[in-house]
């Protein structure tokens, strides 16, 4: 008897060590997929964000020798080509603002990500990860894709079309003080923040670096802080 109790113990000790190194918050996703941009996918109905990149947005235009071009739509059909003809298996990291998956995806055998990012179709999205600042090196010294042009960052793209922002809602939350408003107990505790790449992001008590956030404004809504030109931080699951 107190064989079997040494034995299950054991056994329970093992399992659960087991059970700790498989990654706990991963999706898996994996079918036919069609390209939106060039970087993002919809793959068996559910909508992709590749994880750590950064391509132009699909109507965004490029320049070349003076001519424009349309390099978002180029993006996009490089996409297009790498999962031609092929499944899309894609891991999830998180869930973005868009409640897309957040995800490092393949096809063929290729690593989707890193291949964008290595033809120059894509930048390394250092905001949220360094993994592919070497693709984008050498996509950059030998003048692929978007290299071959003179273009705008994609995030400094999105910010350009963001509308501009409500004069009145910014002046009336810039008139509360920071720290009286970072402990206000009538809820204006939304933290506007605008990082070195030029994006304007809230955030909102309780998410991850909530307390480490400089507050350049304090808002009492999410919708004050939209109307304002800011956009949710990006929480990873």
């Amino acid at each position: 008897m107190v064989f079997h109790q040494r034995s299950w113990t054991c056994f329970a000790v093992l399992f659960a060590a087991l059970s700790l190194a498989q990654p706990s918050q991963a999706q898996i996703v994996t079918g036919e997929a069609t390209a939106a941009d060039g970087d993002s996918l919809v793959v068996a109905g559910r909508r992709i964000r590749l994880f750590g990149i950064d391509a132009p947005e699909l109507a965004q235009s490029c320049t070349k020798q003076g001519i424009a071009w349309n390099c978002g739509e180029q993006a996009r059909d490089n996409l297009a080509e790498l999962i031609k003809g092929s499944a899309v298996y894609c891991t999830g990291q998180g869930v973005d603002q868009h409640a897309r998956l957040v995800a490092v995806c393949s096809a063929g055998g290729v690593e989707l990500n890193e291949t964008m990012v290595a033809y120059g179709w894509a930048l390394a999205y250092r905001e949220f990860s360094d993994a592919y600042v070497p693709a984008e090196t050498r996509a950059k010294s030998n003048g692929l894709g978007i290299w071959s042009s003179q273009f705008q960052r994609p995030s400094d793209y999105r910010l350009s079309q963001l509308p501009p922002p409500v004069t009145a809602t910014v002046q009336r939350v810039q008139s509360v003080p920071r720290r009286a408003a970072a402990s206000s107990p009538s809820g204006c505790d939304i933290k506007g923040n605008r990082n070195r790449r030029g994006q304007w992001i809230y955030h909102l008590p309780g998410m991850p670096y909530y307390d480490q956030t400089r507050a350049e404004e304090m808002f009492c809504t999410e919708a004050e802080a939209q109307a304002a030109g800011y956009r949710r931080a990006i929480v990873r699951n």
